[in-house]
């Protein structure tokens, strides 16, 4: 063979793989987001694709602090049954993951099957057509997950809207023994007889629950957001007074101007709040040496609030439980004194902190002149700056400026302590979204 031949040889080989190799790409690139869906899917199943390696910020869109063992749920837990917990968006994604906790388990708790869907409209438990994902964990269908202990799915693509309803649901065959729940969730979800986590249609869930069961977290991928405001609270924060299935709570509030207004920092809103929560004390003891049920905030700030994902900013609004609930705290400088500690705790991570006042209770059948001392001093440490690196002043916001100890009359539930749906607006409104912005204060 001449040296010429062998050269034309060779680009003829090189033409040859070139056009190969662009016929593949072509090929795989070429498909669908719904047929790239389909190749990991069985063929009676859902779609379910791992999601892909893609720019964006993994944030919390949905989260709830784990507050306790549900009572009743000591045997059996939820064993040969299907739970679909309902949980609203703060921001949109193109790719999905769960958290589920076994936190007050004294068991192992089995999952065999779990998925993902965008709700069809608000408070229902049917999917919107082809949103149903199944989710794996470490590539399988089935996880354990011991007492104690939480485990994060792999993420699944799923295009998820933000200000919009997600449904998680899981199925557990066996007995698993007390469920870990969120029992103030001011949101239906549902329970079926049976392994329904595949089933699009709603109609198997006759059950309605006003908990959230071993769901403790929503994350996603988005493209849209920077980070996650993380709030740490009590039921003022939880929403206990807010219209079930409304999502009239002030971090929803919050979380919409964010979303919407020009200038704000594009950060997601996660509500970690607790009704009855305190600053210093632990609730119910655990059983058989687990966790008490609703641990204090300096219990829990390192895996409800520094643990999750993307967290750029801390909200705190905790203390008036201290005051109010037994054992008192009459001390309003251990109250300070533990809220600097929680912005120490942010502060190691790099994040920056934002403070509230406590919100007056007169009125209320708590109430003593004796306490309402104690909340004033706090609220003067509090504005003070010398707790938080910023400061949103719910009790100004929200007080009657006739009677500054109670709330004002529209911004009250009734009870004299919680608000009424106004009153989470007001909240919501009064915040500044230009104080979740800059580094933490290097002391306090």
């Amino acid at each position: 063979m001449t040296k010429r031949h062998g050269y034309a040889l060779l680009a003829a080989v090189l033409t040859i793989v070139v056009v190969v190799s662009a016929a593949i790409y072509i090929g795989v690139t070429g498909a669908d987001d719904d047929t790239k869906d389909q190749l990991s899917a069985s063929p009676r199943g859902p779609r379910n694709s791992a999601a892909p390696a893609s720019a964006g910020t993994w944030v919390g869109t949905w989260s709830a602090s784990p507050a306790g063992a549900e009572p009743g749920t000591e045997a059996r837990g939820m064993a040969g049954r299907s739970v679909r917990n309902v949980v609203h968006t703060s921001v949109g994604g193109e790719s999905a993951r769960i958290t589920l906790s076994n936190l007050y388990g004294t068991q192992p708790l089995t999952v065999t099957h779990a998925s993902v869907a965008v709700a069809t409209a608000s408070n229902n438990p049917t999917a919107a057509a082809g949103t149903l994902r199944r989710l794996t964990f470490r590539g399988d269908t089935s996880v354990v997950i011991q007492p104690g202990q939480q485990i994060v799915s792999d993420a699944v693509r799923l295009r998820v809207p933000h200000d919009a309803d997600l449904l998680v649901t899981t199925f557990s065959p066996t007995a698993s023994g007390p469920v870990t729940y969120h029992p103030h969730a001011r949101q239906i979800s549902y329970v079926a007889d049976g392994d329904h986590t595949e089933d699009p249609s709603g109609s198997a869930y006759h059950e309605q629950s006003p908990y959230w069961r071993y769901l403790s977290a929503v994350d996603v991928l988005s493209n849209e957001t920077d980070g996650t405001v993380v709030v740490i609270g009590d039921s003022i924060t939880d929403g206990i007074t807010s219209t079930m299935g409304a999502n009239r709570r002030w971090t929803d509030v919050l979380a919409d101007r964010l979303r919407q207004e020009a200038g704000a920092p594009r950060y997601s809103v996660v509500n970690q709040g607790i009704s009855g929560n305190r600053v210093l004390s632990d609730g119910r003891p655990g059983a058989r040496g687990g966790p008490g049920a609703n641990p204090s905030g300096l219990a829990r700030f390192g895996r409800d609030v520094l643990g999750r994902t993307g967290v750029k900013a801390v909200v705190i609004a905790l203390g008036i439980n201290d005051i109010l609930r037994n054992p008192q705290e009459t001390d309003p400088r251990r109250i300070t004194d533990g809220l600097r500690e929680l912005t120490r705790q942010a502060h190691a991570r790099g994040l920056r902190v934002v403070g509230a006042t406590l919100m007056p209770f007169g009125g209320h059948r708590g109430y003593t002149p004796a306490l309402e001392g104690v909340r004033q001093a706090v609220n003067k440490e509090i504005r003070s700056g010398k707790v938080f690196d910023a400061v949103v002043d719910f009790d100004k916001a929200l007080r009657d400026p006739y009677d500054p100890r109670a709330l004002l009359d529209r911004y009250d539930s009734g009870d004299n302590l919680h608000p009424s749906d106004e009153g989470f607006r007001r909240m919501g409104q009064a915040f500044n979204p230009a104080d979740l912005k800059g580094s933490s204060a290097a002391e306090l």
